[in-house]
């Protein structure tokens, strides 16, 4: 089954002052780009955003078996699981996945890509105040070298190489250096991400034993192989693919993400990978992903702790056919965007659907707030609540827990104004219990896989959405004997 963003629309060109400040970090922009992605409420964006979650709420075929994952073993698939999509060859990026021995029993645990020379690239990353080893280099790397000629990417499964200190970091450079040898680049050109237990040093001869396993392997359609890879306690593969236009040029782009716990915003526990043939400079690329990471991987939440490792990496061939686009907000540039931020949104989606124990996947709307900030951090606050997750989990419409949650946001409310629904159906308002409550709608309802929560604040016009999913006795299961 193939699963592709939505269709074009017509042209939207983002703001100048939107783009200009996403590409700067985003400790520095704040409150700007809040503003500034206000314009961006359209209903062409809206389209495209509900295209994506549609897309990512396919269910699995019905009488399906509960297969186990080929990641940790003894995991059954999520219920919530979507097929993975038909990834044909994107120009220019070359996949390879071997077993180096990360995790005790059989699969592959390292990805190797490889890109042309001239591939530009840009990345978003944790802002997590421990970080990682990798993540340092990416970072480093990709600002000596303003993402430009990045030729190759090198990623673990089952050690994060997180809170290992200089012994984490010469592992991570020799690595580099012996990606670079065998693909003719330097260092700087290799970028690198892992995941897994944090406080083990990544033992780097693992890799590097089998780099030449990996290049006489490489190969333009691995992208399955490639998403197996990177999973830890993912319980299914996660990829996303999508087809836009540039100046009349049809361009591809192809992603794969991993993430099941630790997921949160800023950003969720995750690695994510993506490629396109388009030809587009380094510059534009950040502004993008920047820019989109936010309305994204940065709404999704699954339990409220983020990680030391999350990478997203988006890569741009320059093997298509469409003319070289130097600027993210070139109107040529308008299909291109509005399908990438879909496809992010595609594959955010997915992780929440294979949250650690997940049986519920839930949309929760902000409506009413000072301002858009706040009704962020209000559905934040209600979509990591204990109390609010486990009552999904039990199927209990208790929408006095999620009263309860958004007056510990410590935001403006107007409590004889606030009201709260499931669904179509209103649970309060105006401060009150609804006249047309009803237990039994509310129990039928909650006995749905896919939840919709709607909370109205009553002070402004501030919104916001955030993804969730519930909280089960799987989850301990899973994260009490994480190590072994």
């Amino acid at each position: 089954m193939t699963r592709k963003t939505g269709k074009s629309s017509s042209a939207l060109d983002i703001p100048a002052r939107a783009l200009e400040a996403a590409a700067k970090p985003a400790e520095m922009v704040g409150q700007a780009v809040e503003r500034a992605l206000d314009p961006l409420a359209s209903a062409i964006k809206r389209a495209a955003l509900k295209r994506a979650q549609k897309s990512s709420e396919t269910p699995p075929p019905a009488g399906a078996s509960a297969p186990t994952t080929p990641g940790k073993p003894g995991l059954l698939v999520s219920p919530l699981a979507v097929p993975f999509p038909e990834i044909a060859p994107v120009a220019g990026v070359e996949i390879a996945t071997v077993r180096a021995g990360f995790y005790r029993h059989e699969r592959d645990d390292l990805l190797i890509m490889s890109f042309p020379q001239g591939a530009s690239c840009a990345g978003v990353f944790t802002r997590h105040g421990v970080g990682s080893a990798p993540v340092d280099w990416c970072k480093r790397q990709l600002t000596a070298s303003r993402g430009e000629d990045v030729r190759a990417l090198v990623v673990n499964a089952g050690c994060a190489n997180s809170f290992t200190g200089k012994p984490g970091a010469d592992a991570v450079r020799r690595v580099a250096t012996a990606v670079g040898k065998r693909f003719d680049c330097r260092q700087r050109d290799v970028m690198m991400a892992s995941t897994g237990v944090i406080g083990v040093v990544l033992d780097d001869s693992r890799i590097t034993a089998r780099l030449a396993e990996a290049e006489a392997k490489m190969t333009p359609d691995g992208w399955t192989a490639a998403a197996q890879a990177i999973m830890t306690t993912d319980t299914f593969a996660k990829g996303a693919v999508a087809t836009a236009l540039i100046d009349g040029h049809p361009v591809r782009i192809a992603g794969i993400a991993k993430g099941s716990g630790m997921i949160a915003p800023d950003m969720a526990t995750m690695l994510s990978f993506v490629v396109t043939d388009a030809d587009i400079a380094p510059a534009a690329l950040q502004t993008l992903v920047s820019l989109y990471a936010r309305s994204t991987f940065n709404a999704v939440t699954v339990d409220g702790d983020r990680s030391t490792n999350d990478t997203l990496l988006l890569f741009a061939t320059a093997k298509s056919s469409a003319p070289r686009i130097s600027r993210a907000g070139d109107r040529r540039l308008a299909d291109f965007r509005e399908k990438l931020e879909a496809l992010l949104l595609d594959l955010a989606l997915q992780l929440v659907r294979d949250g650690e124990g997940a049986s519920k996947f839930v949309k929760i709307t902000v409506t009413g707030a000072e301002s858009h900030a706040s009704a962020r951090k209000i559905a934040r606050t209600v979509a990591e609540s204990p109390l609010v997750k486990t009552a999904f989990a039990g199927e209990d419409a208790n929408w006095g827990r999620i009263v309860m949650a958004v007056g510990r946001a410590d935001e403006p409310v107007n409590r004889d104004r606030m009201s709260v629904r499931f669904g179509d159906l209103v649970a309060a308002q105006d401060g009150l219990v609804s006249p047309t409550y009803s237990e039994e709608k509310m129990s039928a309802y909650m006995n749905n896989q896919e939840l919709e929560v709607g909370i109205d604040v009553g002070v402004g016009r501030g919104h916001a959405v955030i993804w969730t999913c519930d909280l089960t006795k799987q989850y301990v299961a899973i994260n009490g004997d994480y190590r072994s």
